[in-house]
């Protein structure tokens, strides 16, 4: 089983789409017709998809941080620098990790306040699935 899409509130889709197609070169998807807002899909990863809603009134929870909710994805470690930039170039913001970890990794706020972690797509993982 693979989680299928996350769905996002944004105060602004069209913003929120150019953040993430510039970043991240997620490819934006034909979304269906029966949505009555302002919307948006991506493709992300292979049948994974984010879809981002417009909600003009959204606030991000207090909870967002890394011992509550944030959304992880993976990436070259190799290429963490030029994303970096382009995530702050686009106006999102970098955010320190609150703990060490053997392999590289960073944290960003978007423009709606989710806090992203961003984990070296070739590191070895510092736990593995039970048995």
């Amino acid at each position: 089983m693979t989680l299928a899409h996350i769905t996002l509130a944004t105060r602004d889709v069209q913003q929120s789409l150019t953040f993430f197609t510039q970043c991240f070169n997620w490819r934006p998807l034909n979304r269906p017709g029966n949505i009555e807002c302002q919307a948006a899909w991506l493709a992300i990863g292979p049948h994974q998809e984010l879809h981002l809603v417009e909600v003009k009134s959204f606030n991000p929870s207090p909870f967002e941080s890394e011992f509550g909710r944030h959304i992880a994805i993976e990436f070259p470690g190799g290429q963490f620098d030029e994303l970096k930039k382009r995530i702050t170039d686009h106006g999102g913001e970098l955010v320190a990790p609150q703990r060490e970890t053997p392999f590289e990794r960073f944290f960003f706020r978007d423009l709606n306040g989710y806090l992203f972690e961003v984990v070296d797509s070739n590191r070895v993982p510092e736990s593995t699935p039970s048995p």
